[in-house]
């Protein structure tokens, strides 16, 4: 038993109703948070995802398919006239997330949707980053990559590839990882078209559960780790000095505490009886978010992450010291 118990089962139960089914086929990912993609990906993130019913599973790759842009708009004339731009293309922060949950319920991503593996090595920036804002890609004088528009992209590829890797997978980890070392896993962009990112990275040291799309630093170190991990190769422990420190002695016990929440100030998307889609409504939760997302409450969640990342810090000859 957990304290999470009533509240998974209605998540579960609500992904078997002819509701979620009428909802995803409508949209794979709107509305926020309340949809049947929030409640996939929240059971993936809390090693849940085998309850994720197949038949909705099957729904959200047949919505995802019917996507009519399967590029990421980059210029003006990418976007087809009449196409809306929030539902009509997905962004790699979401893809990310995708192939994950989708990978972890058993679904041969590549086969049933070819289109988005190639998508995460297509939009890799020159420093090893993507970045979800479309005008990113059109500056010239900087690369304005992005955390949160990288991280989630790089674990897909990373984590759930049950393959040998090809040259081009390996070489778009192998910049990731770059990436994420030369920010230190907690500085956001040092350029003009993404000074935003800096005042993000100010709380990428407080843990948030889940993350959906959002990046924290215990994130982006558990998957340098697993980097280091599965292609055999070092970590420069200065890329993680700051974040290992903060965590052993923010937590000196291990229990992990919610920080923050990833949805917090966050509009959506509604569609209206008459099947309009309506921009700026205000975002529902649904009772498992409220409950594992609590502030101050331990999560269990990130405290294993944590212990894991500790464990393989203390395992590595490179990382001697850290702990």
């Amino acid at each position: 038993m957990t304290a999470y118990d009533r509240e998974l089962e209605e998540s579960v139960k609500y992904l078997t109703s002819d509701k979620a089914l009428q909802t995803v086929q409508a949209d794979a990912y709107w509305p926020k948070w309340d949809s049947p993609w929030w409640h996939m990906l929240l059971l993936h993130e809390m090693g849940e995802v085998k309850r994720v019913p197949a038949k909705i599973v099957g729904e959200f790759i047949a919505t995802l398919n019917r996507i009519p842009l399967k590029i990421f708009p980059i210029q003006q004339s990418d976007m087809p006239e009449g196409v809306d731009p929030y539902r009509g293309s997905p962004c790699h922060c979401q893809l990310g997330n995708v192939y994950q949950v989708l990978s972890a319920s058993g679904v041969n991503v590549d086969k049933e949707l070819p289109w988005i593996r190639p998508w995460f090595l297509r939009y890799q920036m020159s420093d090893g980053g993507l970045n979800c804002d479309n005008d990113a890609y059109l500056v010239k004088d900087e690369t304005p990559s992005s955390m949160v528009g990288t991280i989630a992209a790089f674990e897909s590829v990373l984590l759930h590839t049950a393959r040998p890797w090809t040259a081009e997978e390996l070489a778009f980890l192998n910049k990731g990882a770059i990436f994420l070392m030369d920010r230190k896993l907690i500085h956001g962009s040092q350029t003009k078209h993404n000074a935003a990112e800096r005042k993000s990275a100010e709380n990428w040291l407080k843990p948030c559960f889940p993350r959906f799309y959002l990046y924290d630093s215990l994130r982006g170190l558990s998957a340098l780790l697993h980097w280091a991990v599965k292609t055999d190769q070092t970590i420069a422990p200065e890329a993680i000095r700051e974040s290992v420190d903060f965590f052993a002695k923010r937590y000196p016990n291990g229990e992990v505490h919610n920080e923050r929440q990833s949805f917090v100030g966050v509009g959506t998307i509604l569609q209206n009886k008459t099947g309009e889609w309506m921009r700026g409504q205000p975002a529902i939760l649904f009772p498992l978010l409220a409950k594992v997302s609590a502030i101050g409450e331990v999560s269990p969640f990130l405290s294993r992450q944590w212990e894991e990342a500790r464990n393989l810090v203390s395992s590595r000859d490179e990382l001697k010291g850290l702990l």
